[in-house]
């Protein structure tokens, strides 16, 4: 079996509540459904978390104390493109149109039902992932996820599927970046040192071997026998597995 079907990445919810209830009801419902939650308390702590972690949906109450939700969505959205999903009270109605024009994604009113919850996030994530298939630039991703790996691109940090931080050279990021950004498609040698920002006078082909040696012993199971990064006779190479982009 391909390495790409033993671990699918699990799409990472960033839940801001200052009830301690509804963190822990919305962190063990949405981790039965497959869901990776981060649940936090503040507006602080959730800047901090989307400033180092790839986010696919914040889940945003807008009446916490001494907090302003709808600040706090309008400057998250003027630094990030994450999904946003606004917990309102059901006479919010002004909060609920305010977030919406700020760039809030959609709405869930207290009290709700998991179920709905659940439904929603999985809407926007579906949207999320279908216009992230193809970045318009590495700029615009936040992090790359394939096999159950994650590449954090800001921070060009790899963490395996163990969650285990797996250090990379430059060249070797540089070089993955490429493959990522391009999955399942043919990459000749030449258009591998441009997209990878390898070239230089003193660049040749065999250079671009060297590090795809050096990458595959970083990610492959077996690097004697690669089944994420294949070789194609005469051509280049090929990332021969579906890639998810989260964008910046």
């Amino acid at each position: 079996m391909s390495d790409c079907g033993q671990l699918a990445p699990l799409p990472h919810v960033l839940a801001v509540d200052d009830d301690a209830m509804v963190r822990d009801l919305v962190s063990a419902y949405l981790e039965e459904h497959d869901f990776r939650v981060t649940a936090v308390a503040s507006g602080r702590d959730m800047l901090k978390v989307v400033a180092r972690q790839a986010i696919d949906v914040v889940l945003l109450d807008i009446k916490m104390p001494g907090e302003d939700g709808l600040s706090l969505a309008r400057e998250l959205r003027a630094t990030s493109k994450v999904p946003i999903i606004l917990l309102t009270g059901r006479k919010d109605e002004a909060d609920r149109v305010m977030g919406l024009e700020l760039g809030a994604d959609d709405y869930v009113t207290k009290p709700f039902s998991p179920r709905e919850l659940l439904a929603r996030i999985r809407a926007v994530v579906r949207r999320q992932q279908m216009n992230g298939t193809v970045p318009d630039a590495i700029a615009g991703v936040r992090a790359y996820r394939f096999a159950g790996w994650e590449l954090n691109v800001p921070l060009r940090r790899l963490a395996s599927p163990q969650g285990e931080h797996v250090p990379l050279r430059n060249g070797e990021c540089n070089l993955l970046l490429a493959f990522l950004a391009s999955p399942q498609r043919v990459l000749a040698r030449d258009h591998l040192i441009s997209l990878s920002r390898l070239h230089s006078d003193e660049v040749f082909d065999r250079t671009v071997d060297v590090q795809v040696g050096r990458l595959r012993k970083k990610i492959e199971a077996d690097p004697r026998t690669p089944r994420l990064i294949l070789t194609q006779r005469g051509q280049g190479y090929v990332f021969d597995c579906p890639v998810s982009a989260v964008l910046a």
